[in-house]
């Protein structure tokens, strides 16, 4: 009896299908990796066929996806053309909620920002600090003259990674908060929500010094503390998508309350919060201080007025900045032996204060760790100019809505 074969043609054509969205997406993640490339380019790198590249091409092309840029002079037969991903065929909505200031920004393609826009949190939390992120959305969407790729929004604290809610950001009083949800009902988009720090540190990994570093942290201080931490190329968010929450690890016994209800966490000795509480103060206390001279007033002490006067030599600042640098070296002391990773940056306010407070905490990593001295960790600022968060939600949409990360 002869053996007979039963083919499903429903199932080869998912099949077929399948794999023309996989070819598509590599195409398309080449051209963008590339800048500029022929199909001649795209097809040795991607080992697809030259009719299959030149299909692929010209369906983005119709798309607006993708646009020819000019020819390649060569010395015989027909130039090569160039294409590129169009920058402009998308905007791209960036939110970042990590300050006491929100901000947000439209962005292109490559995460260039074409407008940007704030509103003041002036001490608003829970539903008047929802309000706000709707303001700056609106205001936001307003703005775009081109078709929107999605939202994507760094918020502070633990977002669930499965649904983009926050489950608790004490710096706004937000407790399970269906951010995602709720955004994607009212503006009937894509939407991602991460946590600020992983944004910056996905910020790093595909737009930085270090892109596609298989192990990187970024440490960011600014209102908040936080580490973005990268292992294996893999983004670690954690059991309960807390990982990298370390601005609310205790590191003064005895110490002051935090936002978040405890006492003596990192925030409340490190964060910018913290050192213009405590610069304001030096001011009151030392009228020959340089803050007194650069600001009218203590009160209108800034995180910039700080950098200024170190940057001036203000003596009367060193003990402040030690204290900090002594704070965060005890943190950044425990992740380097928990990690051993090659690379820490330090992005946010707090890191503009400059080399000396770098050296204190190198310093308090060479005492504390002994991983530091083996790994030989480097610790520097962060390479992304533009705001890491923004930058880093432009990645997220990239990747999920294009495929092209």
């Amino acid at each position: 009896m002869d053996l007979v074969f039963c083919v499903n043609s429903s199932t080869n054509k998912a099949t077929r299908e399948y794999t023309k969205i996989l070819n598509s997406n590599l195409v398309l993640k080449t051209i963008y990796a590339e800048g500029q490339i022929s199909r001649a380019g795209i097809s040795r790198i991607t080992k697809l066929t030259p009719a299959t590249v030149s299909t692929i091409v010209s369906n983005f092309i119709n798309e607006g996806l993708v646009e020819e840029t000019g020819t390649v002079p060569i010395k015989r037969g027909k130039p090569p053309t160039l294409v590129s991903v169009a920058t402009n065929a998308y905007s791209i909505i960036g939110i970042n909620l990590a300050r006491s200031i929100f901000y947000g920004a439209t962005m292109d393609l490559r995460g260039n920002i074409i407008h940007l826009e704030s509103v003041s949190l002036l001490g608003n939390t829970g539903d008047e600090a929802l309000a706000l992120v709707y303001k700056l959305v609106d205001s936001l969407l307003a703005s775009c003259e081109e078709p929107i790729l999605g939202i994507s929004v760094g918020a502070p604290g633990i977002v669930d990674e499965n649904n983009g809610a926050i489950r608790f950001a004490a710096n706004v009083d937000w407790q399970e908060l269906p951010l995602q949800e709720l955004l994607r009902d009212r503006y009937a988009l894509p939407i991602y929500v991460v946590n600020d720090n992983d944004a910056s540190v996905m910020a790093e990994y595909t737009f930085g010094r270090y892109k596609d570093s298989p192990d990187l942290v970024v440490f960011h201080i600014d209102h908040g503390i936080g580490a973005g931490i990268v292992l294996h190329h893999q983004l670690l968010r954690g059991h309960g998508s807390g990982a990298g929450e370390i601005g609310h690890v205790m590191v003064v016994e005895d110490g002051d309350r935090c936002l978040c209800g405890n006492y003596g966490c990192l925030e409340t000795v490190a964060s910018s919060r913290a050192i213009v509480a405590g610069a304001r103060e030096i001011a009151r206390k030392n009228p020959d201080s340089l803050l007194n001279r650069i600001a009218p007033a203590p009160e209108q002490i800034d995180i910039r007025t700080i950098q200024q006067a170190l940057e001036g030599g203000d003596e009367t600042l060193q003990p402040l900045l030690q204290e900090v640098g002594h704070y965060l070296g005890i943190a950044l002391a425990n992740v380097v032996g928990l990690l051993s990773v090659p690379y820490i940056l330090m992005t946010g306010s707090v890191s503009r204060l400059g080399q000396p407070l770098f050296d204190i905490i190198e310093s308090e990593l060479a005492t504390r760790s002994l991983t530091f001295k083996v790994s030989e960790t480097k610790i520097e600022p962060a390479s992304v100019d533009s705001d890491p968060v923004l930058l880093g939600t432009a990645s997220l949409l990239l990747k999920h809505e294009l495929g092209v990360f």
